[in-house]
């Protein structure tokens, strides 16, 4: 039922948007709750037939390379082992799932976090996944977009702002760069002095 409904808002969105340039991005639920069971009872709730046994990902991949849409999945910032252990958490591997089933349909992977995160874990887990490393060897493939959600006052705070700044200018220059973080932050400091009265004027709003 999800993959007819899927079908029937993707045919009318593209005899709509057809020529026009606008580029069809489809948002994926990251359902990553008891994951780690075999029968993934919180996906299958939603409509999304993904078990130990049947890759459910793949369909929904092969349904958006059929209409040239963009998988958009979230979850990305996270890690299995911050998650709730009792609940069986595993948003890597999902991220990991949903990334091989879009390379094996060959459609384009979006990405977005799900939660609020100002941290440097977060933003080197977020590089990792966008880099599409899932056998080991990425290639020259990565995600085609990335989408910063829940901007907000904490996001404005000083420190706050220099690590989004160096994440922001680490993400740019993507996989072939190799310094440390310390020294993508010394180098994006000129950015930082650059906005600060804007990121001021955030802050106080």
């Amino acid at each position: 039922m999800l993959l007819d409904h899927g079908e029937r808002i993707l045919t009318s969105a593209k005899s709509i948007f057809d020529n026009t340039g606008v580029k069809i991005s489809v948002k994926i639920a990251g359902i990553h709750w008891h994951y780690g069971t075999r029968s993934h009872a919180p996906e299958l709730t939603a409509g999304y037939y993904n078990t130990r046994f049947h890759d459910g990902y793949h369909p929904i991949a092969q349904m958006l390379a059929r209409h040239g849409a963009v998988f958009n999945f979230t979850c990305i910032e996270m890690r299995d082992h911050e998650q709730p252990q009792d609940a069986l958490c595993a948003p890597e591997k999902l991220v990991r799932q949903v990334a091989m089933a879009t390379q094996k349909a060959q459609v384009l992977l979006a990405g977005e976090n799900a939660l609020p995160r100002y941290d440097e874990y977060a933003h080197e887990q977020i590089i990792r996944a966008a880099e599409l490393n899932v056998d080991g060897n990425s290639g020259d493939s990565k995600m085609c977009a990335f989408t910063y959600l829940r901007m907000n006052p904490h996001l404005f705070q000083p420190d706050n702002w220099r690590k989004f700044v160096a994440f922001v200018k680490k993400m740019k220059e993507g996989k072939s760069d190799h310094r440390c973080w310390e020294q993508v932050e010394r180098e994006a400091e000129h950015f930082v002095q650059l906005t600060q009265p804007l990121v001021h004027e955030a802050a106080m709003h």
